[in-house]
């Protein structure tokens, strides 16, 4: 099943974010690791035909109304829909990567504040 990677040993140069480092029950933040959507090796590749699969693990593994950051190895087309998906399910969600440094960027923010 899904597992929410929670550690940045994978990315060095990138900061841990404060608001990411502890999961509260008010505001639900967690990073959720694209990758281990699909691979079980380190050979494995991500599949268009199991799509729906990876959609339904990804909902099932962010609660409602949770902060997200995206990360992780994964095609961008799993990123696009895995960001739709969870659009009207996550409060505010956010990608991170090397590229991006130790911000990440925000996708979508829905908080009333």
């Amino acid at each position: 099943m899904l597992r929410a990677a929670l550690d940045f040993r994978r990315y060095p140069s990138v900061r841990r974010p404060p608001s990411l480092a502890v999961f509260s029950s008010r505001m639900h933040p967690m990073i959720l690791n694209l990758e281990t959507l699909y691979k079980k090796t380190p050979t494995d590749t991500a599949k268009l035909a199991q799509l729906d699969d990876y959609v339904k693990a990804a909902l099932s593994a962010v609660p409602d109304g949770a902060d997200v950051t995206l990360t992780g190895g994964a095609p961008i087309w799993l990123y696009l829909k895995i960001a739709h998906a969870l659009h009207g399910h996550a409060r505010i969600l956010t990608y991170l990567s090397p590229a991006t440094g130790p911000d990440p960027v925000v996708i979508f923010n829905h908080n009333p504040r």
